[in-house]
This record gives C-alpha cells, structure tokens and sequence, in this order.
C-alpha cells in the first residue's frame, strides 16, 4: 500500500483525503461509448475495459499530492489516482479551458499528433503494480495502431486535450479494491463510500 509520500501514480492510501479548496470542481464527462470488450493478443483471455471519466480533483492531507478521481459513466465505482502537482495542473487547464500564453508539455503533444495526422483512439489505465498504476495510450495513423506506455497523469492529460475516451481495465478495478492490509480494509471501504457518494454540490462548496 502506499504510505506517506507515496509517489504520483500510486494506489489507496490508508486515510481519506480532504477536498482541496483550490482544486475544487474540477470534473468532465467523458462522451458514450459502454465499456468494451478487447481479446489480448497473446492468448484467449478475454479483458473488459470500464469506460471512466474524470469526476474531480482532490489533495491528499497526508502526501499533501493532488488526486484524480475516475467515476464508472455506467456505475458508481471510483478509482483516485495520485498524481504530481504538474501533471494536476495539467489536468485542470484543460478542464477549465484556459488557455496559457505559449504551449505547455501536453498541448505540445496534442500539436504534433495533429500534425502527424494521428488520432488518439483511447487511454486506458491498463495496470496496477506495486501499489503504481500504469497507462497505455492507443494511437491510430495512416491505418496502424500502436500502444505507447505512459504515467496515468500524462495519458490523461493528453485524453482531455484530444477529446478521447478514458478507460480502466476491470482487473485494475478489483485490484485497487483488495490492495493493502487487512488493518487498512475498513479505512479503505470508508474512503471508497465516501467517494462514490460525492456530487456535483459537494464538488462545488470548495470552489474559491
């Protein structure tokens, strides 16, 4: 499990976060396609991706680092991702559609796959080991499509600017809900309620 300066990326901590007033209502709806079934390549397991958007961001009190919330569109499951302040200020630009006086890394990035004449088909947060989760950006051009591995934080970054879906691989899912002690269970379950019971209101009260 992580613990105190968890690295951005990493999985439940042990206490629930507080909502950071700067943070605040930071959420967007992913658009609609149902989650989707895809067969791994190298065998017959069948692997079933849970299409996910962002539904805020908060700060941890004890790491003091910046949390991605994902929500199930279809569902009420969560996944919070601990990410770094940059990658969550990455994040918030484009929530809020601000624009910055040149191009930060990400807008960088969406510029030369537009002009690459690629498309981004998909994020998916693909994995979750040793307590860190791991993405895979899926990219179509001129008719190939390849994964790239990236950091969650930067995949969807980039999946905000390209207006692309979110996705998390179920196995991930039921990981993050099994992952720790048996002392951190009831701590765990609480924070998980907690946040599946969060609306738009309770986002909005910690707006500045």
């Amino acid at each position: 499990m992580a613990s105190v300066g968890s690295p951005p990326g990493a999985a439940w901590p042990g206490q629930a976060p507080a909502l950071h007033p700067i943070l605040g209502q930071y959420q967007k709806v992913r658009g609609g396609r149902r989650a989707e079934r895809r067969r791994v390549q190298e065998g017959l397991e069948e692997r079933m991706e849970i299409e996910m958007r962002i539904r805020g961001l908060v700060m941890d009190p004890v790491t003091n680092m910046p949390i991605v919330i994902l929500k199930d569109v279809n569902g009420a499951s969560v996944l919070p991702i601990w990410v770094g302040i940059y990658e969550a200020n990455a994040i918030a630009l484009e929530i809020e559609k601000v624009t910055t006086p040149r191009p930060m890394t990400h807008d960088l990035l969406k510029n030369l796959l537009q002009g690459l004449e690629a498309r981004v088909q998909k994020v998916v947060v693909s994995e979750l080991k040793e307590d860190t989760f791991y993405a895979l950006i899926w990219l179509e051009r001129d008719g190939q499509v390849m994964s790239i591995d990236s950091r969650p934080s930067d995949a969807l970054a980039l999946a905000l600017r390209m207006d692309c879906p979110i996705y998390v691989e179920e196995e991930v899912l039921k990981n993050s809900k099994v992952a720790g002690g048996a002392s951190e269970k009831a701590s765990n379950e609480e924070l998980r309620k907690w946040l599946e019971g969060l609306n738009d209101e309770d986002m909005g009260r910690y707006k500045m």
